[in-house]
């Protein structure tokens, strides 16, 4: 007889996203069990009208505890776990029911890819940068990009299997414990909770996972992933690069083979500018295996603001060769291009061009005018730069800085022409 699996999850206000999820997941499970912390949008209805058992429990800002009352409940062979703002495409009947099939007795459990779809392409998940979006899914079309995390949403129901940690729960930890194995699966959970949330919703969920970071970290000191994932969020959420190093430098004593910890080390140092230590974390973190855009990006940053233009432009090219698509990193290599060919303007021109067309891909990102703004002043193209730093005004939260440096290149804005059409310089830059 084959293994049963069993959809094991919780939920408050899943909304319309909770239908998506549970119409995705039922026809791969024979039971569906879903623990209600306290909805009040009529999610309990939603979740018994594809069938799905429905018990309330209680919300003790823990998310382990939360889940664990309803893995408790359970009666399948197999956990599957998912969020409301998440969904399975069609494929992925068959690809569980093998790898169930097929899982012999060591096997705890699978770690299952995550694509977590973004508005853009400058986003990224911790060490992993953006991808493109190939449109597997209908549901996906309306975002360019996501970035993939794994997590271990499969797994076997054991009495030594459960959540452990009240933020960034997981069972990774028990079925190490019990000396299980977690192969990768084969199947996607598409999730659409950083793309759809707005960003009030973000933020208030970031702050709710920061105050739980910080409790997780008191009551497990010696976690080295509980230093990082705090770090992030201070890196991430808060800003505070000088405050996040403390943290990834606690994660990489206590985890020294942790890339992902030595990476966001040095990305800290960068932004402080200790450019002279940051080096060594960033090839610490290649050292031990990493190779992302992310680190060949911070890799380039520490060259580049170093004024080692020759050495970052190999950096963010071999970004590029990673398969990143991020427009700052782009712009960031037309700059060196155009350092590197001072006094020769056809070779800068077509450096501007690629950070033009950077800042054409993600209109109204301010970090990309900058870096505009400053590479057409070192290739004289100064109706180029009065455009860009007049443009980044209203891109975003502008300093003294940006406003005297718009000012002094007021008088190079370029002018209507007769028949009202922008001159090159603006057509370049707005892409019109």
């Amino acid at each position: 007889m084959a293994d049963t699996i069993e959809l094991n999850m919780i939920v408050k206000n899943g909304g319309s996203a909770l239908a998506r999820c549970l119409r995705s997941v039922a026809p791969c499970v024979d039971r569906m069990l879903i623990g209600d912390t306290g909805s009040t949008d009529g999610s309990k209805m939603i979740a018994a009208e594809f069938g799905a058992e429905v018990v309330s429990i209680p919300w003790e800002q823990d998310y382990a505890k939360a889940r664990n009352r309803v893995l408790a409940m359970a009666r399948c062979d197999w956990i599957l776990v998912l969020d409301a703002d998440e969904m399975l495409e069609a494929s992925a009947f068959g690809q569980i029911r093998a790898l169930i099939a097929g899982a012999d007795a060591k096997v705890g459990g699978f770690d299952v890819p995550r694509w977590n779809y973004v508005h853009d392409t400058r986003t990224r998940s911790g060490e992993q940068a953006a991808m493109l979006n190939p449109g597997l899914l209908a549901e996906s079309l309306p975002w360019p990009a996501y970035a993939m995390s794994w997590n271990t949403r499969l797994f076997r129901r054991h009495d030594g299997i459960y959540f452990e940690h009240c933020v960034h729960e997981t069972v990774a930890g028990r079925i190490d414990a019990l000396q299980l194995k977690r192969p990768p699966a084969n199947f996607v959970i598409h999730h659409f909770g950083h793309a759809e949330d707005s960003e009030a919703e973000r933020s208030a969920k970031s702050d709710a996972y920061h105050e739980l970071g910080l409790r997780k970290l008191e009551a497990e000191p010696k976690n080295a992933r509980a230093w990082f994932e705090v770090g992030l969020s201070e890196f991430e959420h808060l800003r505070r690069p000088a405050k996040a190093l403390s943290y990834f430098e606690r994660a990489c004593a206590l985890a020294p083979g942790d890339a992902a910890a030595w990476l966001f080390a040095g990305i800290c140092l960068v932004r402080t500018g200790r450019l002279s230590e940051a080096p060594d974390r960033l090839q610490h973190a290649y050292r031990l295996g990493l190779r992302s855009p992310v680190l060949f990006e911070a890799m380039g940053d520490a060259h580049f603001y170093a004024q080692h233009y020759d050495a970052a432009q190999i950096e963010y090219a071999r970004a590029v060769a990673e398969g990143g698509v991020s427009p700052l990193n782009q712009a960031k290599l037309g700059a060196c291009e155009v350092c590197l060919a001072y006094g020769n303007p056809p070779l800068q021109k077509a450096g501007l061009e690629r950070i033009q067309a950077a800042v054409k891909a993600a209109p109204g990102f301010a970090e990309l005018l900058d870096v505009l703004t400053a590479a057409a002043l070192m290739a004289g193209d100064l109706p180029l730069a009065a455009t860009a730093a007049h443009s980044r005004l209203s891109a975003g939260p502008a300093v003294s800085e940006h406003l005297k440096l718009a000012e002094a290149l007021a008088p190079h804005l370029p002018l209507k022409a007769d028949n009202g059409a922008d001159t090159p310089s603006a057509v370049m830059l707005t892409g019109r």
